[in-house]
């Protein structure tokens, strides 16, 4: 989107898109977070089998916590992975539509979407309260409550629905003021260009970080 684009957008389209950027930042710094979390999940498998291998000692839950961490990693990251469009999509047909077309496509894609997401993050909480309801622990050697690994699971839920819900609204938006080609540049496919120029940006900050 240019600035000259950006200036003439009506209000309520200009508080969409300021809303969907907090949004987005807030989601990156949880997908910063999920991906740290893998690394300690990597490195307490790696310790766990090592321990047991070599001195006989074991956490007795290595499958459940890693199946813990690596749950909430990935919800944690939903949000993130959609604002910046890393999703695999399949759009062979969709990039042959005409400009308006495409654009009411991918809002149409992102509704079904966000009921989908609000589906899984409704069941997610339901399952949240139930195990709060009953004091439910897991049956490894450590007995975890459930609530905790479920809470935060069911967290990134409810933000990759919430950035289902500002992506939406700043479509939807910008569909009414007819602006077709910010819409496809918001919902649609990574291009090449933004692939290649993704790539030169993480080159520049590793040579920034190897000559700091």
């Amino acid at each position: 989107m240019t600035e000259a684009a950006g200036a003439s957008a009506p209000a309520a389209l200009r508080f969409a898109r300021a809303l969907r950027k907090a949004v987005d930042r807030a989601a990156a710094g949880m997908a910063y977070l999920a991906g740290w979390n893998y690394v300690l999940c990597a490195l307490f498998i790696t310790s766990d089998i090592v321990g047991r291998s070599a001195f006989g000692v074991s956490s007795a839950a290595t499958v459940e916590i890693s199946g813990y961490m690596l749950a909430c990693g990935i919800s944690w990251a939903l949000a993130h992975t959609l604002a910046e469009r890393a999703h695999i999509r399949v759009d062979v047909l969709v990039n042959r539509v005409p400009l308006r077309a495409r654009a009411l496509l991918h809002l149409l894609a992102l509704v079904l979407l966000g009921l989908f997401s609000a589906f899984l993050a409704w069941a997610g909480w339901d399952l949240l309260q139930e195990s709060l309801m009953f004091d439910a622990h897991d049956n490894s050697a450590l007995h975890i409550p459930m609530a905790l690994p479920q809470g935060i699971w069911a967290f990134g839920l409810g933000a990759f629905l919430v950035m289902i819900a500002v992506l939406m609204l700043e479509a939807a938006l910008g569909l009414f003021c007819s602006q077709y080609d910010e819409v496809v540049a918001l919902l649609g496919s990574r291009s090449i260009d933004d692939e290649a120029d993704e790539a030169l940006e993480a080159v520049a900050m590793a040579r920034k970080e190897t000559t700091a």
